[in-house]
């Protein structure tokens, strides 16, 4: 790659290097991004992305290579502003004080309040003028996608032309992301660039142009435009190879579990899933809590009423859930998953210790353990190594591979995809399939419609207020239907 810089893009980073220690992280990635795109930037968990955004916007020194923003290398860091998932706004100032904050004050530390006003609004304008009345407005009153273009608006204030994106719908509605896409693709032809991160296929097929794609600190595909590659081919730029687990992942657990239906009833829904169901949950979090929680034992007076195979139940803990067959994998993989002060051995053998209720080591939990990590492909150093060496990915897998040997009745899925790259994502799915196979019911709350509409065969949904707004089966389970019915974004 030719390290001298053009003047054909906006940012051009080449030859980026970059280590840890005896860690190499980034090795000659380059990434270039033209006037007016959406540009993604892919590469599956711990493919160098993260390093590579803060080299970029210039909180992390690189080791070599060559940055130039419109061909200068002396270029001035605000022209890159960076809008992560977690917005940093104050909520307790006005949204014009909120745009101005990287902005100087005079020689007394004083404000020009009209100098303020002007600025904030301009910026806003650009993105959407109903928000210049809001100016006075506490951040605090504003709601999410609101807040979120008011960071925007002051990356434009900075002065900045590259503006990067880090999972921008994760949170907002369906019309919230519809209207944000339209508030990206006019920056665009005003002459601002987008650099998205997104785990979201369908996500980056509707608003980008074209795509880098990282792997182990490498960019293996460097501005290919998205109409000329396949999702299949992402998948393997980013992974090396399309790997298909079918082999390893479904060699058939020792138990079988024994067959139990489901019944689920609320209000006017009522529901009854055979053995080897996958029920998905779609909308906000509160409905779809619901049902999770009275499964898993966490709300012994839930709403929702529950029978297997056709005999009321109601779990009064989660160590009762647990022993009565239900699985469960918390989306909070730090606070609620893994244990990450014990070893990988013990993080693998806490279900089955809980149902036993043992507290022993026993000499064929090793042998699960070790079986486990080598069906589902996890690369661990030994045993013994804690959990915090493994990536996000990684360990999420160890949360599922947990509950294999014990085949529950009943396995319950919170996000268990998220923040995981595309490949892993493709692995996890495959996991649920063969665990559905061998008869589980599996209920999967996710907010990634896509793959709802991949896997399941039913799917409840839930309104922004976590109210049950419908039900789908398999022929009508599609990515529109669950945001129409959820108002969610897919």
């Amino acid at each position: 790659m030719n390290g001298s810089p053009s003047t054909d893009f906006v940012l051009e980073a080449l030859d980026i290097e970059k280590s840890f220690g005896a860690t190499s992280v980034l090795r000659k990635a380059n990434l270039r991004v033209a006037p007016g795109e959406i540009h993604a930037l892919l590469g599956g968990n711990g493919a160098g992305k993260s390093t590579f955004i803060r080299i970029v916007s210039g909180s992390l020194r690189r080791d070599a290579g060559v940055i130039s923003v419109a061909g200068r290398e002396d270029y001035d860091a605000s022209a890159i502003a960076v809008v992560f998932q977690e917005l940093a706004l104050l909520p307790d100032l006005s949204v014009a004080e909120n745009i101005h904050l990287p902005h100087r004050r005079d020689a007394f530390g004083r404000i020009d309040s009209r100098e303020m006003g002007a600025l904030a609004a301009e910026a806003l304008a650009m993105i959407d003028p109903a928000l210049v009345l809001s100016l006075r407005r506490p951040v605090s009153s504003l709601d999410l996608h609101q807040r979120q273009l008011v960071e925007i608006a002051r990356a434009l204030s900075s002065g900045a032309k590259l503006i990067l994106l880090d999972e921008p719908t994760a949170n907002l509605t369906f019309a919230d992301a519809e209207r944000l896409f339209a508030i990206l693709r006019r920056l665009t032809k005003l002459g601002f660039s987008i650099l998205l991160v997104s785990h979201r296929m369908s996500e980056i097929r509707t608003i980008a142009d074209v795509c880098t794609i990282l792997r182990d600190g490498r960019s293996v595909v460097d501005r290919r435009a998205l109409a000329q590659i396949s999702d299949e081919e992402i998948v393997q730029a980013m992974m090396g190879e399309v790997r298909e687990k079918v082999e390893t992942i479904t060699e058939a657990p020792r138990a079988r579990p024994s067959g139990a239906s489901l019944g689920l009833a609320k209000g006017n829904l009522k529901l009854v899933l055979p053995a080897g169901s996958i029920l998905g949950l779609a909308g906000a979090p509160d409905g779809p809590a619901g049902v999770i929680n009275a499964l898993i034992g966490a709300d012994s007076q839930a709403a929702w009423s529950i029978t297997l195979n056709g005999q009321p139940r109601r779990f009064r803990s989660p160590a009762e859930a647990v022993r009565s067959g239900v699985g469960y994998v918390s989306g909070d993989r730090a606070e609620k998953g893994i244990l990450a002060t014990l070893p990988i051995l013990d993080n693998l053998a806490a279900a089955g210790r809980i149902a036993r209720k043992q507290w022993l080591v026993l000499p064929q939990e090793v042998r699960e353990a070790a079986s486990a990590l080598r069906r589902l492909s996890i690369k661990a150093s030994s045993l013994d190594a804690l959990p915090q060496t493994l990536s996000g990915g990684t360990q999420q897998k160890l949360l599922i591979a947990r509950w294999l040997d014990l085949a529950p009745k009943i396995l319950v899925l919170e996000e268990p995809t998220r923040g995981v790259d595309i490949g892993t994502k493709r692995e996890i799915y495959q996991i649920i399939r063969t665990v559905a196979a061998a008869g589980t019911i599996v209920v999967w709350w996710s907010t990634e419609y896509s793959e709802l509409a991949e896997i399941c065969d039913h799917a409840i949904t839930f309104d922004l207020q976590g109210e049950v707004s419908g039900r789908l089966e398999r022929e009508d389970l599609t990515e529109v239907a669950m945001a129409r019915a959820t108002g969610m974004a897919a």
